[in-house]
């Protein structure tokens, strides 16, 4: 189950429930992954909402191993089907603004 003072959101694909995290990490996994300098270059890269199927694939990926998942970005990938694919922008907007909100619940 999610746990929103840290930042998780819960995402059902298929039946199964994947817990995602945006760790510090799973931050890193995607700057390397999109070749990021850093968070503010990452940031600028989501800012423009321009984000293909790919870029989602990888921040749901390393979300969900920041969340304790062992899965590959293809086992992910395969798993997602096209009507699917709102629920899934949607988890990976709301765990982006629980990661990056000034206004996110503090861990005590």
């Amino acid at each position: 189950m999610a746990n929103q003072h840290r930042g998780d959101v819960d995402l059902v694909l298929g039946g199964e429930t994947l817990t995602l995290r945006l760790t510090l990490s799973a931050l890193a996994e995607v700057e390397a992954a999109l070749g990021a300098e850093d968070l503010a270059a990452l940031g600028s890269r989501l800012s423009r909402a321009s984000l293909s199927a790919r870029d989602i694939i990888l921040f749901l990926g390393a979300a969900a191993r920041g969340g304790g998942h062992r899965i590959a970005d293809k086992e992910l990938a395969a798993r997602i089907s096209a009507s699917e694919l709102p629920a899934c922008i949607a988890a990976l907007g709301k765990v982006l603004s629980l990661t990056f909100s000034s206004d996110a619940p503090a861990d005590e």
